[in-house]
């Protein structure tokens, strides 16, 4: 027999084991030693726990990009706030420029360069706070690539026309009616 440990020989003495059981038990651990197979895979739990790892992971990395996406959304939103607030041109005047926010007319007192100004597309109307400004074509474009919600007003845009009715018949009827380019609604 080859050596055993102390507590197998003390065991043998006292006649707790028999001599095949410490034989059996020296083999499976020699076996055990010189063992060249894979060692065993994960259990069960520990693929559970390693899909609960990866899937709280993916959460909270989805959960990262969508503050990221609002934060960055709020750093443009407050950075066209202050080109408004900058560069916002001075109203005066006592004429009424009536414009049209979502389903409501609202009014702005301007003088007759200011008008003729937002006629042909060089100022624009933006909102600012609970009131609205008049910017620049450029400070505009600014705001636009930040927040477009802030533009109520553009003339220049080709998108702020009115589109036409798509009846040729009616548009060629009212085109003899000539519409006066200082009308003042």
């Amino acid at each position: 027999m080859a050596k055993a440990n102390p507590l197998q020989e003390q065991l043998l003495k006292a006649g707790l084991v028999k001599k095949s059981q410490v034989a059996q038990v020296a083999r499976e651990q020699n076996k055990a030693r010189h063992a060249k197979g894979a060692p065993p895979g994960p259990s069960e739990g520990q693929l559970e726990a390693e899909r609960a790892r990866a899937e709280k992971a993916e959460r909270d990395r989805v959960l990262a990009a969508e503050h990221n996406a609002r934060r960055r959304a709020e750093e443009l939103r407050a950075q066209a706030r202050q080109i408004i607030a900058d560069r916002r041109v001075p109203r005066r005047g006592e004429l009424e420029y009536r414009f049209s926010d979502g389903e409501a007319i609202r009014t702005l007192l301007v003088d007759e360069t200011l008008r003729r100004q937002l006629a042909a597309g060089t100022l624009v109307i933006a909102r600012h706070g609970e009131g609205f400004e008049l910017l620049p074509r450029l400070a505009a474009e600014k705001v636009r690539e930040r927040d477009a919600t802030l533009i109520v007003l553009d003339h220049g845009q080709a998108g702020d026309a009115p589109e036409s009715s798509g009846n040729a018949e009616d548009d060629a009827y009212y085109a003899q009616f000539v519409v006066p380019d200082d009308l003042v609604w």
